[in-house]
């Protein structure tokens, strides 16, 4: 008798449903909108493909079959370019709720990147940015001087070894161990050991994966979480694990500065007597909130330290694999660049262990092959979701009601073919200094790899300091032979290489006649 009313109280909650999502969708202004079938009744279609694995390229098939503007859910659409009515300055388009998923259900542990609440954020990133303007970053260029001869060291053993190694790996080692410099003044010894210390990265991959479907019902969220925290080889247990981490870290230097005696602000280095290692970005913050702890709380030093290594590591490891995949498998864009770097050298201006930054700024073509790859290889796979605010907007010669969701994926607008042609899937640096100036303002316009508008990556400038200093020195020291000529993603969020596995020679240059170097 109760196994009868439990089904027929199922089917009777199945039927509500069904009735409520078909009345829905009859009654709403955007009814015609194509999409998927189930994507117009259940967030569960959206939820299955987000979670396949490559919904980067499942996203461009949406917008070839169904146009520009499609439904993915119930009330969500995903937009085909970057349209300025939701992402330009002061659009007042705030973040969806599917960010709430990528904060700890405690609000003391908010970040940046998680923050729906737009005068919040605004409020949080004016106290902060300066301290991540690519002026402060290039103040760490010690650190990631220090960093690279470490890497490259590793990778001259590897040479002379022969082996293959993944490196994919290795690039995120690095990146782990750059941005714990910076920030710490210590590494976590990824490069020395070549593992994953103390699980860090699995940590961080398994709560980034968790977030991610977490995000398409964030409602369940706070729930969910507090269970699945329990479970070690969770998503959840992930993101814990790394709050719990930089809490840890932040608490220890804390500490520090107390047995110093001062507790208070430290002195710059430079001064005199002064013997201490550069100024970190730990430091720095608690600096600022030793002179005034108004204007940078707690709160802030959590969400900065957050930001600097969950954000900073998988974002460059990932832009630094696909800029190395796309260079070797185009040799002629690689001779090219190489002769750009080695014109350098010729000059005096490097040498083949130290690379400054100001000096690849200098370089069009070394800029050209970095946009591009991160044109054709965002870090990022997931559309970036916003919501249309009070009044409605026209988006995509649209108008959506308020409430409604919308979003642009990089890799959708990256392949617009109506702003980098008919070539647009593949990779060409040219395309970057060919343009002219009308031209150029609408590659940049489209060119979202870190986000876009207010809510630009805080730390993007970390991550193209260490771009730009090291991706010279691994051209001019090392030939880098793929063993797989094709290689497989896998998308949660970030688009990672399932493996980039490489042989590596050390590298010696000599100029033929036609301008070959080998």
């Amino acid at each position: 008798m109760g196994s009868s009313v439990s089904v027929y109280l199922a089917g009777a909650a199945l039927s509500c449903w069904l009735l409520h999502s078909i009345y829905q969708l009859l009654t709403s202004h955007l009814s015609d909108i194509p999409g998927p079938f189930w994507a117009r009744y259940t967030r569960l279609w959206y939820l299955y493909k987000s979670n396949a694995g490559n919904f980067h390229l499942e996203n461009i098939k949406l917008h070839h079959t169904y146009g520009k503007i499609v439904r993915v859910a119930p009330n969500m659409y995903s937009i085909s370019s970057v349209d300025k009515v939701v992402y330009g300055a002061g659009s007042h388009f705030a973040k969806s709720a599917w960010y709430d998923s990528w904060k700890h259900p405690d609000p003391k542990n908010i970040t940046l990147f998680s923050e729906t609440n737009i005068k919040r954020h605004n409020e949080s990133r004016r106290r902060v940015q300066g301290m991540f303007s690519m002026s402060t970053m290039v103040s760490y260029e010690a650190q990631i001087h220090e960093i690279n001869k470490v890497f490259l060291q590793k990778l001259h053993h590897f040479a002379e070894t022969g082996e293959t190694i993944p490196l994919d790996h290795w690039l995120q080692c690095y990146a782990f161990d750059a941005v714990a410099s910076i920030t710490f003044s210590k590494t976590f010894g990824f490069l020395n050991e070549g593992e994953d210390i103390e699980g860090m990265m699995a940590a961080l991959d398994k709560g980034n994966n968790y977030s991610s479907w977490a995000g398409v019902y964030p409602e369940l969220h706070p729930y969910l979480y507090p269970i699945l925290e329990r479970i070690p080889a969770s998503g959840a247990a992930g993101m814990g694990k790394m709050i719990r981490f930089i809490k840890r870290m932040i608490a220890t230097r804390r500490q520090q500065r107390a047995d110093e005696g001062t507790g208070g602000e430290k002195p710059k280095v430079g001064h005199t007597g002064d013997q201490r290692a550069p100024e970190d970005f730990l430091d720095k913050v608690l600096n600022v909130q030793a002179k005034d702890p108004s204007k940078v709380t707690d709160a802030h030093i959590f969400a900065l330290g957050w930001s600097n290594i969950s954000a900073g590591s998988d974002t460059t490891g990932v832009s630094l694999t696909a800029i190395l995949y796309h260079l070797s498998r185009n040799t002629r864009a690689l001779d090219k660049l190489l002769k750009e770097i080695l014109a350098v050298e010729a000059e005096g201006k490097c040498t083949r262990d130290s690379f400054s930054f100001a000096q690849s700024q200098t370089m069009p073509y070394l800029q050209a092959c970095i946009k591009e790859a991160l044109r054709v290889h965002a870090a990022v796979g997931l559309p970036l979701w916003r919501v249309v605010p009070e009044g409605g907007r026209q988006i995509c010669g649209r108008h959506f009601p308020q409430g409604s969701v919308v979003g642009v994926n990089a890799w959708v607008a990256h392949s617009d073919e109506a702003v980098f042609g008919s070539d647009a899937h593949e990779f060409r640096p040219e395309r970057w200094l060919e343009a002219d100036e009308d031209e150029l303002r609408a590659l940049n316009a489209a060119w979202i790899p870190f986000g876009a508008g207010s809510r630009t990556c805080i730390g993007r400038h970390i991550s193209m300091l260490e771009i730009n200093k090291l991706l010279p020195l691994l051209l001019m020291n090392f030939e880098f032979e793929l063993i797989d000529k094709e290689w497989t993603t896998e998308t949660f969020f970030f688009v990672k290489p399932n493996q980039f596995k490489a042989r590596i020679k050390a590298r010696r240059v000599c100029r033929d006649t036609s301008d070959k170097y080998t």
